[in-house]
């Protein structure tokens, strides 16, 4: 095999980016046995920005696939994954795939011991701490549906409203048009110096986005995989779905939903250093804003 033609034929960088074929989704670590050829050379693709080691298998393809990057929450992924598994438990084939980003406090082993209970649960981890956006995009590219749920992983989403949001991406006669349904957190449970900074930002936000987004950051949604990796990424990018879905030409739709006050552990967010990351942010995704000549059909003659 020619790894580099391999890689060449893979497709676009940003959608098809996995080997076809039976091979589970491995995440190559740092011991993991190389795949030789006769000669003993590794004919594997070598891991790249496009390229890290997990392959989609597609012959196992599911309905629904829900996502959740957590770190540190070892105490909060036990309920959390019962919990959504009895949400979708009307579909007729899912899964769920928790992303273990670098924790310290032993989420991997407790997701492990999951597996036996539930056997739709996907445990994939990374070697260190990369961001909620990183883990997000690593579910999304690992996953076998074509239909994305993300939530985050504290328990402040309540798993019970997935089935709210599905309804809205599937169904109606525009519903192809769609490409992301956002939850609304119609009560918050958070202190009120949290949700006074959130209204702020969210004002600045619409003020120089104008994406209609009420609710940035509920990390409730339903998208399509091909129009998420379809997006431009950056870490952080997880807020602004939303706009960039825009971008590309998609519908957006809103719906409200529950939010649970968080029961155990601490959040990985301040109000300070999320104001600290969200002014580049904002001015970048304004320039890719500007940067965009509009969706259009291409078709080959």
């Amino acid at each position: 095999m020619d790894p580099v033609g391999h890689w060449r034929n893979m497709g676009h960088p940003g959608t098809s980016l996995f080997l076809e074929g039976a091979g589970l989704y491995k995440a190559r670590g740092r011991h993991s046995h190389m795949h030789t050829n006769s000669t003993g050379r590794d004919d594997r693709p070598a891991a790249t920005l496009f390229y890290d080691g997990i392959e989609r298998n597609l012959s196992m393809a599911v309905g629904i696939s829900v996502v959740v990057p957590v770190k540190d929450e070892v105490q909060n992924v036990g309920p959390l994954a019962r919990e959504i598994a009895a949400a979708v438990a009307g579909e007729p084939s899912a899964e769920i795939i928790f992303i273990d980003d670098g924790s310290s406090d032993g989420t991997a082993a407790a997701l492990i011991a999951l597996k036996q209970e539930l056997p739709s649960l996907r445990v994939i981890q990374h070697a260190h701490n990369l961001g909620q956006s990183r883990g997000i995009r690593t579910g999304v590219r690992a996953a076998r549906s074509d239909i994305i749920v993300t939530l985050d992983g504290d328990g402040q989403n309540d798993p019970a409203d997935i089935p709210k949001l599905l309804e809205l991406l599937r169904g109606g006669p525009d519903a192809q048009s769609i490409g992301v349904v956002s939850g609304v957190r119609a009560k918050r449970k958070d202190t009120l110096s949290r949700r006074l900074a959130s209204r702020i930002g969210n004002g600045i936000r619409a003020w120089l986005l104008s994406d209609g987004a009420a609710d940035t950051g509920c990390g409730l949604k339903a998208f399509r995989r091909e129009a998420f990796l379809a997006l431009p990424y950056f870490d952080h990018i997880h807020r602004y779905i939303i706009t960039l879905m825009i971008r590309e030409g998609y519908d957006v739709r809103f719906v409200e939903v529950n939010h649970r006050p968080r029961t155990h552990g601490a959040s990985k967010y301040t109000n300070f250093n999320r104001l600290l990351v969200s002014v580049n942010d904002l001015f970048g995704v304004r320039w890719l804003q500007r940067r965009f000549r509009g969706k259009t059909e291409a078709k080959e003659l």
